[in-house]
């Protein structure tokens, strides 16, 4: 990332009638960033993308493109492509002239377009294919002419909706790897909307997540993950074991001193502007909750962790690891991930442990 500017957005907001689809949203996205958009369905990610695009029009806001004011242009004077979860070929052409539509519809000199099409399939390694009919393509295949096609158009920024949605879990993982690679080798700004939070963490520089047309957060994949902004960002994102509490005081090293119900006082990080009093919940990631035999000392791990017995409810066994389920007096169902731990079953009781690092404290739901 180069740290100047490519898409702007400021106080965009897009009415339908009387439902707001987005609300006030201020966003910055670098040029050459690989930039995702999470959120679940109706929270406004792919509004925000159409937006950017030109097919929806802001009911108020700016938005800027390198520096140019493109809130009243369309589609086709903005330097921006977009690719669909859909591909949108034409199923008479074949990959060359799919790839070269763009070109042939701007005029560009036979020369210039023969040599760009043959750049931009090679780019997404098609050679050889370049006669074949979609219906001719695998799903991934088609999906590269599509990136092709976009890509050829040399534009600023290139909007990705749901781009892998229609294809198989292992074509998607291999997509993923290819997408990220190509996006280092052109150097263009993408923007890529997705319901998969694994997808935009494994691929992207950074990640914002939406709700209810708001943005929550906006931050590096393993900050949003592990410092989450708000219950929300803390509830949606992963798997996540929520302790409800009140806060005592702030601590001198910049963590907060919390009151967890049916546990006691712990220490745990957060952000900054929590209030002695608030009522907050504590977040710990199913991968940092330790598992021990009921009464076992843990080795390695500091005496500032906490230890909570449980009872396990069920293990499920996933291949690299193991998640157990497990149900902890007023804690109510906690979720833990083993990997080479001690081994538990059904109806163990066990003792539960996490280090005051790996504990974030996020204010408590408005309902909670």
């Amino acid at each position: 990332m180069t740290g100047q500017t490519t898409v702007q957005l400021r106080q965009v907001e897009k009415r339908f009638g009387d439902l707001v689809a987005v609300r006030s949203v201020n966003l910055d996205v670098a040029a050459g960033e690989f930039f995702s958009i999470i959120g679940p369905s109706g929270c406004g990610k792919t509004t925000t993308l159409r937006l950017i695009a030109g097919f929806e029009r802001p009911t108020g806001g700016v938005i800027e493109i390198v520096g140019r004011d493109v809130t009243d242009l369309p589609p086709y004077r903005r330097p921006v492509n977009t690719v669909f979860q859909s591909y949108a070929l034409f199923p008479h052409l074949d990959v060359v002239e799919n790839v070269a539509f763009g070109l042939r519809e701007a005029r560009t000199p036979r020369g210039e377009l023969q040599r760009r099409v043959k750049d931009a399939i090679s780019l997404v390694q098609l050679d050889g294919r370049e006669r074949a009919r979609p219906k001719q393509l695998s799903g991934g295949q088609q999906q590269r002419v599509a990136l092709a096609r976009a890509l050829v158009n040399r534009p600023e920024v290139l909007l990705l909706d749901e781009p892998l949605g229609a294809l198989d879990l292992k074509l998607r993982k291999e997509m993923q790897t290819q997408l990220k690679d190509l996006q280092r080798e052109v150097g263009i700004t993408f923007v890529y909307v997705t319901h998969d939070q694994e997808e935009a963490f494994s691929m992207s520089d950074r990640v914002a997540v939406m709700h209810q047309g708001l943005l929550e957060q906006v931050g590096e994949p393993e900050e949003v993950y592990r410092r989450p902004a708000t219950p929300f960002v803390a509830d949606f994102v992963g798997l996540a074991n929520r302790l409800p509490g009140r806060l005592h005081e702030a601590a001198s090293d910049g963590r907060y001193a919390v009151d967890i119900d049916g546990v006691g006082r712990r220490l745990a990080g957060g952000p900054p502007g929590l209030v002695a009093g608030d009522r907050v919940t504590v977040v710990i990631r199913p991968e940092d909750l330790h598992l021990e035999a009921a009464g076992a000392l843990r080795s390695g791990v500091l005496a500032s962790t906490s230890s909570v017995p449980a009872t396990v409810v069920d293990v499920a066994f996933l291949g690299a690891h193991r998640t157990v389920r497990l149900t902890a007096g007023s804690l109510g169902q906690l979720v833990a991930v083993g990997r080479g731990q001690v081994t538990v079953s059904q109806d163990d009781k066990v003792s539960l442990s996490w280090a005051d690092d790996d504990a974030w404290v996020v204010p408590a739901a408005a309902d909670s």
